[in-house]
């Protein structure tokens, strides 16, 4: 009887171990990017490039230059100076002090317009920054309000979201009119070593209805020429943990890197011995 417990003692060491060896020492069967690229040997098309497009609910920053500056403040938001306390405007012409302080902007409504000064209601849903930019110019130039306008438009609200198995999952400003995943993955500081590199995720929101994309970034073929390898406002960028990170968790929440899974582990070894050698 003693030899066989001490026998099944064994057996249950060696069945830990060998869990424990396979939890520690496996690795990701994906890890490295691109791996269908060769340097000077592939050459992979992109698809066609998509800019982003100014849709309701979005803001925006529009500035009208030109020789003189008078004139051009009937077509500019204030500058606003926000204290604690209280808050203050002046003229975008003018000087401001204080802290926190910024342009105002403009909100797409639900049709898709604005409402700019002088011009009054003009509608600039579906349009990219330099078509907004030229329709602004151009109307002021067909009704000679002013002679040689310097029309600029930024994005105010503008953002994408990075969650998951990154280095910095949380929401990024997006300040161009072109940004990759790439862009956003860089932004998040990069996948982590658990992320599952062959199935990133993009949920984008597109006529009211939720759309799910996946891309493998093993591939380059396979991201290149993905819808969503350009990305939209709002869109939401999702890396799954891999099967490394899955074994990682046990019921009662610890893990093979937390210090009480080891002293857990160290203890029930140590009970074994005893037993084993008693």
């Amino acid at each position: 009887m003693k030899l066989s417990f001490r026998s099944l003692s064994l057996q249950a060491a060696f069945i830990l171990f060998a869990a424990w060896a396979a939890v520690s020492c496996s690795t990701p069967s994906k890890v490295t990017y691109f791996q269908d690229l060769r340097p000077g040997e592939s050459e992979q098309k992109v698809i066609a490039a998509t800019e982003i497009k100014v849709r309701p609910g979005d803001k925006l920053s529009i500035i009208v230059n030109s020789r003189d500056p008078q004139l051009t403040q009937l077509f500019n938001l204030p500058y606003v100076t926000q204290q604690i306390g209280q808050m203050s405007a002046s003229k975008s012409s003018g000087s401001v002090s204080g802290t926190g302080q910024g342009v105002s902007g403009y909100t797409v409504d639900e049709e898709g317009m604005i409402d700019f000064p002088v011009l009054g209601k003009i509608e600039i849903a579906g349009k990219n920054r330099e078509e907004i930019a030229s329709f602004i110019k151009g109307e002021l130039l067909a009704k000679n309000l002013v002679k040689d306008p310097v029309v600029t438009v930024e994005y105010m609200n503008l953002c994408i979201s990075v969650l998951g198995e990154v280095a910095k999952p949380g929401r990024y400003s997006i300040d161009r009119d072109k940004v990759t995943l790439l862009d956003a993955i860089s932004m998040a500081g990069d996948l982590t070593i658990y992320g599952k590199r062959e199935k990133v995720l993009v949920l984008r929101e597109e006529e009211g209805v939720q759309h799910v994309y996946g891309v493998d970034l093993c591939s380059a073929e396979y991201l290149y020429t993905s819808p969503v390898y350009y990305l939209r406002q709002n869109d939401v960028v999702y890396v799954e943990p891999n099967n490394v990170r899955a074994r990682q968790s046990t019921v009662n929440g610890n893990n093979v890197r937390s210090t009480s899974f080891w002293l857990s582990l160290g203890s029930f070894l140590t009970t074994i011995g005893v037993l084993i050698f008693k």
